[in-house]
């Protein structure tokens, strides 16, 4: 249940370009073993991607995306206990991906890119991820523009909040991602993650995705993504003290002890998800 403690997703990239493990899971078997594997490590949901959206990424079209993840879909959701998100803002692929059994629809765009996801998500009563970003992938860094980054981020998820809403989708299925490293440079993702507090206190659960991403060589220097996880180690602290219910990573297994570590922390702190001082 979200609050007691806080859940770790499991990233399963089915693209040949990811950032961190591009290629691996191309072949469907080898992603439903390496799922399973997530979850017997301690996995709470698996994310399932079939587009890379780092910075810079070239878009795919929804064909494309659809016949990397309905093979796995279709093994993959009857054969674990945990709840399945698709990674995706095209309404058609989230179709898609609920109808094979997923539950959660993970949405980069925060409902900016399709327009009818918001359609497909309400009607199908699913959960839905709203991440912060500006702009498309390819374009991200010219919105990297803040005078104060939690503040702004926190006042334009807001804003995307009330536009599903309007839009048809509950509240209640509502959670914010606040998007470290898309259309911010690293020192405001560093910045947003020491400060999550205005956006935890919008009242909807927290996910953070910190895992391996380039804003932590800011203190490592140059790193390649795999030798990036004691950092995401630290990153993944920093999100559960700052009110993070969900965190997104890669590594589930070392990730699992870093979280339990942290909710300890957490407790014996007394915070809550907005770090105000009442237990969660």
């Amino acid at each position: 249940m979200l609050g007691v403690r806080t859940l770790l997703m499991g990233v399963l990239n089915l693209t040949p370009d990811s950032f961190a493990d591009g290629g691996r899971y191309a072949d469907p078997a080898a992603a439903v073993e390496a799922a399973l594997a997530m979850v017997s490590a301690g996995a709470d949901l698996i994310d399932v991607g079939g587009e890379s959206t780092r910075p810079g990424a070239s878009p795919l079209s929804a064909a494309d995306e659809r016949a990397r993840v309905e093979p796995v879909l279709r093994s993959l959701v009857p054969a674990v206990s945990v709840p399945v998100s698709i990674d995706t803002y095209k309404a058609e692929v989230a179709a898609a991906a609920l109808d094979l059994g997923a539950t959660i629809v993970n949405d980069i765009s925060a409902l900016e890119y399709d327009s009818a996801l918001s359609t497909v998500v309400a009607g199908r009563g699913a959960a839905l991820v709203l991440m912060h970003t500006r702009g498309r992938s390819s374009e991200m860094y010219r919105h990297a523009h803040y005078d104060d980054v939690a503040a702004e981020v926190a006042r334009e998820l807001d804003a995307r909040v009330t536009a599903a809403v309007e839009a048809g989708v509950p509240r209640e299925a509502l959670i914010l991602d606040p998007g470290l490293g898309f259309a911010k440079r690293a020192e405001h993702s560093g910045r947003l993650l020491a400060d999550l507090g205005p956006v935890a206190r919008l009242g909807r659960p927290l996910l953070v995705g910190p895992s391996r991403k380039s804003f932590l060589t800011r203190a490592l220097g140059a790193r390649p993504p795999a030798e990036r996880e004691w950092a995401t180690a630290a990153a993944v602290t920093a999100a559960v003290l700052g009110g993070a219910h969900i965190v997104r990573v890669h590594g589930v297994t070392a990730m699992a002890d870093v979280v339990k570590v942290a909710d300890m922390l957490r407790r014996d702190a007394g915070l809550d998800c907005d770090g105000s001082g009442e237990t969660r």
